[in-house]
């Protein structure tokens, strides 16, 4: 078992990772799949990014393109319009905030980090949609979190098949990983993709497989928080399923989640707290 490493860079600063970090997610969209999620107005976005930090946030995910299963296709110019903004916003409130871009976009990418002070990008589609993404990041020298999707948002929960979903996705994520390293890339957080091109057996499973990541020796990043794979399973909605996301992430944490990527900080943050209290006792 290889050892992860306990700090990422982000702008020169050292996030330690030896205890998990809380990302909140941000979306400038008017179609993500949880309502809660979705931010617009200027003191909207003020609001929630204020109330995410208080509640502990280490690292705030905007992104402007919804990619939930089925979600209508976004212009760049459109993506951009709406990350810009929030961008700006939050970054001139919030300036201490480690800030993350959520686009498949390199043009995006490098813009919200040239200009707006973005300290990290978070690809859905690890390189796939955007074959100038690895170039960027290499150049950039930000933290990458390379997320595995098969398919495309549109079309990805169609019958997604797996010889075996953990074995495969560890196969796709150590041939990108050497790409990234070997373009001096350090530091790369992986992220499975729940949901993305999974059915709700494949989710379970590598949830239940999550430390098998920990072969490649890099940080792992979750993203349950509110997803089909709770709420169809309990026979509730999104809106309901904050009970559910809370069981799913400590599960996660305990399987060894370096990041847990949320849309309600203040309840993954206890979470951290109390997993942390149960592995030093």
């Amino acid at each position: 078992m290889a050892v992860k490493p306990r700090f990422i860079n982000v702008r020169g600063n050292l996030i330690d990772l030896s205890v998990p970090k809380v990302m909140g997610i941000i979306n400038v969209t008017p179609d993500s799949f949880y309502s809660g999620s979705r931010v617009v107005l200027e003191e909207e976005i003020i609001k929630t990014a204020a109330r995410m930090i208080e509640d502990g946030a280490d690292i705030l995910d905007v992104g402007g393109y919804s990619s939930r299963p089925g979600a209508a296709e976004v212009t760049q110019e459109e993506e951009r319009t709406r990350v810009t903004g929030a961008l700006r916003i939050i970054s001139r409130e919030f300036p201490e905030t480690v800030i993350s871009i959520d686009t498949f976009r390199s043009e995006i990418a490098d813009e919200a980090v040239l200009e707006f002070g973005a300290g990290m990008i978070n690809d859905i589609s690890g390189g796939e949609a955007d074959s100038r993404m690895f170039q960027l990041v290499s150049r950039l020298q930000v933290p990458y979190i390379m997320m595995h999707m098969q398919g495309v948002p549109g079309t990805m929960q169609d019958n997604p098949v797996y010889d075996h979903v953990v074995a495969n996705i560890l196969r796709w994520f150590g041939e990108r990983i050497v790409s990234l390293q070997s373009m001096g890339v350090n530091d790369i957080i992986l992220d499975p993709g729940f949901g993305f091109g999974k059915t709700a057996a494949h989710n379970f499973e590598l949830l239940r497989n999550l430390g098998d990541f920990s072969i490649t020796g890099l940080p792992v990043l979750v993203g349950v928080s509110r997803k089909s794979m709770i709420w169809k399973a309990l026979g509730i909605t999104a809106d309901e399923a904050l009970n559910g996301t809370t069981v799913l992430n400590t599960v996660a944490l305990l399987n060894g989640a370096d990041i847990l990527r949320v849309h309600d900080v203040k309840e993954a943050v206890q979470a951290v707290k109390l997993t942390e209290k149960l592995k030093k006792q």
